[in-house]
């Protein structure tokens, strides 16, 4: 089984699961820091519409509604969107990374925006993904990703880009089938970025309120031309 399927199967596997998670706000490091950080990261820009990918059970699309973008989430496992939609506050569809960057995903008009919160979980599809994006976000739109800091990373092994193990390390519930994530350096990132013609204008380092240490890093990135 691929890496890809891997991942997939788990979150499939996991739902639940998750679901209960978020729902009791048991992963401190979000309440504290990261949740409020990438919701003002968006607010801040001039936004209409947005398109939350790999939304899960679409806490994040409800709170950007919230506040008055339209917001749409999309993600690859169907129980997380069932979900989200029992919850309300936007509008949601199952599709995956490769559904956006092959089409099959398809919208009558792009976005302003999109949001990808820790959820470029693997390596061919992050770069799919990425390199593809035009196809839901116009051109001068903004792309905002939140996901692991490098240096939490750096300073328990070698800081090389690459596939790490531990997807399920400190949850409280019993989650089952762990799967490998891929990690990129922020070099490596950066060269993913210009690849995809998606130009930085902002970096953001959350960091923990009690302990100062960066928990996430945020891009702010516009598609070019």
């Amino acid at each position: 089984m691929s890496h890809t399927s891997r991942i997939i199967a788990s979150w499939h596997a996991n739902a639940d699961q998750w679901i209960a998670t978020i729902d009791h706000a048991e992963i401190a490091s979000r309440t504290l820091a990261t949740n409020e950080a990438i919701v003002s990261t968006v607010m801040a820009y001039p936004l209409t519409s947005i398109l939350d990918i790999g939304c899960g059970e679409g806490w994040l699309t409800r709170a950007l509604q919230e506040r008055g973008l339209k917001a749409f989430g999309v993600d690859a496992v169907a129980a997380l969107i069932d979900n989200a939609r029992q919850k309300g506050g936007g509008t949601y569809e199952v599709a995956g990374f490769r559904d956006i960057a092959s089409g099959v995903y398809a919208v009558a008009e792009t976005f302003t925006a999109a949001v990808i919160n820790f959820a470029l979980l693997d390596q061919e599809d992050t770069e799919a993904l990425l390199k593809n994006i035009r196809r839901v976000v116009a051109t001068g739109g903004w792309v905002f990703i939140q996901t692991l800091h490098p240096l939490v990373i750096a300073g328990q092994e070698p800081y090389v880009s690459g596939w790490k193990e531990g997807s399920w390390n400190g949850m409280k519930r019993a989650f089952v089938q762990p799967y490998q994530w891929y990690f990129r350096t922020l070099e490596d990132w950066f060269r993913l970025f210009a690849e995809a013609g998606l130009a930085v204008k902002q970096v953001k380092e959350p960091v923990h309120p009690e302990t100062k240490a960066p928990v996430s890093v945020i891009f702010v990135l516009q598609v070019m031309n």
